[in-house]
């Protein structure tokens, strides 16, 4: 269960912003400017930092054109969906 593992807490401003812990912050790589995913789960909300390609660049080279149309296709739909 994931709130066995709540370690971290964090409140919600009155302008919808969070502050991430410290420690989860370096634990993960989140600095000033980092874009940041939620992915919605049964169990709640997953934070998930997201790479730019020149971060990704060289970790996975023998899947660099799929990982490129990958990427192309998720800016398409964040595009879409901030259309609505």
């Amino acid at each position: 269960m994931v709130h066995s593992k709540l370690r971290e807490v964090s409140s919600v401003t009155r302008k919808s912003m969070i502050t991430i812990p410290a420690r989860v912050r370096a634990k993960y790589g989140f600095k000033e400017g980092s874009k940041v995913g939620f992915v919605e789960t049964e169990g709640g909300v997953l934070l998930i930092p997201v790479r730019s390609l020149r971060e990704l660049r060289g970790t996975l080279k023998s899947h660099e054109k799929v990982m490129r149309q990958a990427i192309r296709e998720l800016e398409r739909e964040h595009r879409e969906e901030a259309r609505l």
